[in-house]
């Protein structure tokens, strides 16, 4: 479980095929020791788990089935990836209930500058959509935002200058492909409402 509140930003510095997926070696500033073999960490809002490590670096596996759900199909040596470590018992909930499981990809529509904030419009799949609501959270590759506008498919977030600092969102252009994931609080509401309607 996570909260949308990315720890910092890792570099992806060395991959290659795996099982029909993808293995990474990410390197990280955080202090030794950083990891443990097993644990769970948000790599651009996708739950992977830390196979091993070295120091401050370490690695994860993407399967295909990850590779085809998520923008983690175009990952590149050297691209900056949001990171985030699972939420330990009795951390401060400082963003939302976030799982990792990425929901669908979306488009980044347009970008920017408003003082000294950037405004980000996104457009996110027709399925999803129904989920996304003003004033709602929505995690974008590991961050969590509130959405400030929505009209139809596609949504407006203002980024505010710390996250542009300690995530990667400040460098999003015309047609990058986002990792979404919705409030998993609609989704179980709408499952809820659903059994209801089904039960009548």
């Amino acid at each position: 479980m996570f909260t949308g509140i990315v720890g910092e930003m890792g570099k992806v510095v060395a991959l290659g095929p795996r099982d029909g997926g993808v293995w990474l070696e990410i390197a990280t500033s955080w202090e030794e020791p950083a990891f443990q073999a097993g644990e769970s960490i948000a790599v651009d809002g996708v739950c992977l788990t830390v196979e091993r490590f070295s120091g401050a670096n370490f690695w994860v596996t993407c399967g295909a089935e990850t590779l085809a759900c998520t923008n983690l199909d175009e990952i590149t040596e050297g691209r900056r990836v949001n990171l985030e470590r699972a939420l330990a018992a009795g951390d401060r909930l400082g963003g939302h209930i976030v799982s990792g499981h990425v929901d669908g990809v979306g488009t980044v529509v347009s970008s920017r500058q408003e003082g000294e904030s950037t405004v980000i419009w996104m457009e996110a799949p027709i399925a999803l959509a129904r989920y996304i609501a003003r004033k709602g959270s929505i995690c974008v590759d590991g961050v969590s935002l509130t959405v400030n506008e929505v009209e139809g498919a596609q949504f407006r977030v203002n980024i505010v200058p710390h996250t542009l600092e300690v995530t990667h969102v400040g460098r999003y252009e015309e047609g990058t492909r986002v990792n979404l994931e919705v409030d998993l609080v609609a989704r179980y509401l709408e499952r809820l409402l659903s059994a209801r309607e089904e039960n009548r």
